[in-house]
C-alpha cells in the first residue's frame, strides 16, 4: 500500500457540495485515511473567476501513480468536469499531489505536484492533516495565506 496527497477544489455549480462528492468518489478508489478541512479560497493563476472551496485527502491505494492519476481523471468526468482554460472556473479539479516519497517527471505525470510550494489552498489544508507541511505553509507569503479561510470542519468519522 501506498499513500497519497489529493487536491480537491470547485468554483461551479456547488463547490462545497462538488467537493464532499469528490470525496465520495476518492473514497471509491482508496481508503481516506484523512481529509482536510474545507477552505473558501482565492483563485489562483486566473483571479477573474468565483472563489474556490479546496480541501486536501491522504489516501491509501495498492494503484500505481499513473493509475491513481486515471482513476482521478475519471472520477472528474463522473463528477461532470469539462475541461476549459488552464487555472480557469471548474465544477470539480482532483490533483496527485504526492505519492509516497516518489518523484516522477514523465509527460502527463508530476509527483510532487509542481506548484505545491506556491499555493496556499493546498498547503493550507495540506498542513492541518500533516504537520510536516507547516514549514512550507508558514514560508508562503502572508498575503498568499490570507487568501485562504476555513469554511467547514472535517466530519469526525470517515
Amino acid at each position: 500500500m501506498s499513500r497519497a496527497y489529493v487536491g480537491l477544489g470547485s468554483n461551479l455549480g456547488d463547490p462545497a457540495g462538488n467537493v464532499e462528492r469528490g470525496f465520495t468518489e476518492l473514497a471509491r478508489l482508496a481508503t481516506i485515511v484523512r481529509r482536510s478541512s474545507l477552505y473558501r479560497t482565492a483563485p489562483w493563476g486566473k483571479t477573474d473567476q468565483p472563489e474556490f472551496v479546496n480541501a486536501v485527502a491522504l489516501l491509501e491505494t495498492d494503484l500505481t501513480p499513473r493509475a491513481l492519476l486515471k482513476a482521478l481523471k475519471d472520477a472528474e468526468q463522473r463528477l461532470g468536469r469539462e475541461n476549459g482554460e488552464r487555472w480557469g472556473p471548474r465544477t470539480i479539479d482532483l490533483d496527485l499531489l504526492t505519492f509516497g516519497d516518489s518523484v516522477i517527471d514523465e509527460p502527463g505525470l508530476r509527483v510532487p505536484h509542481p506548484y505545491l510550494a506556491a499555493r496556499a489552498f493546498v498547503l493550507v489544508p495540506l498542513a492541518e492533516i500533516d504537520s510536516a507541511y507547516a514549514p512550507a505553509r508558514d514560508a508562503l507569503a502572508a498575503e498568499e495565506r490570507a487568501g485562504v479561510s476555513t469554511l467547514s470542519r472535517p466530519p469526525t468519522t470517515l
